[in-house]
């Protein structure tokens, strides 16, 4: 991986409640709020430049404004929602470059993995833990903050383990 391990280890701990609220009011209100994204954006801008050299810290930030930028449109074709594409554009600098095969590998992963979980938990009986959660409701639209965070979470975990 590209990551760093020391840049990971340092990174998880901060993001990963954010992806796991993310997760959860995603599936709760099918939303991800803004709050969520501002907070991990203001993670990277606080925590990047004791992590990482000053110039891979304005790339880092360039990926945010590209992937911001590459969201909205998605968004304005009704591809994903606006939620999503913020959260991707706040969660684009703290992946490194080198590792976007792995990510999209990961994400891939996860999106079958959370879908059909998704799916199964709404026609079972454990579907009454969480009785009023918005996203059982939403027919085929599905919460993209579950597989979106969780992919955060777990390449950062990776990148912890196995990173450079």
């Amino acid at each position: 991986m590209s990551i760093t391990a020391h840049e990971a280890m340092w990174f998880l701990p901060f993001v990963l409640p954010v992806c796991l609220y993310v997760c959860f009011t995603d599936l709760r209100e099918m939303r991800i709020t803004n709050q969520a994204v501002l907070v991990l954006a203001a993670l990277f801008v606080v925590i990047g430049p004791f992590l990482l050299p000053l110039p891979d810290y304005g790339w880092r930030l360039a990926h945010l404004v590209v992937v911001l930028v590459i969201g909205f449109l998605l968004n304005a074709g009704g591809a994903i929602g606006a939620g999503d594409a913020k959260f991707a554009a706040a969660a684009a600098p703290f992946v490194a470059l080198g590792d976007m095969r792995i990510l999209l590998a990961i994400f891939a992963a996860n999106l079958l993995a959370a879908f059909f979980t998704h799916r199964l938990v709404k026609y079972t009986p454990l579907r009454r833990i969480a009785p009023h959660w918005k996203s059982w409701d939403m027919g085929w639209k599905f919460p993209m903050g579950l597989s979106l965070g969780g992919t955060l979470a777990i390449y950062l975990a990776l990148g912890a383990a196995y990173g450079a």
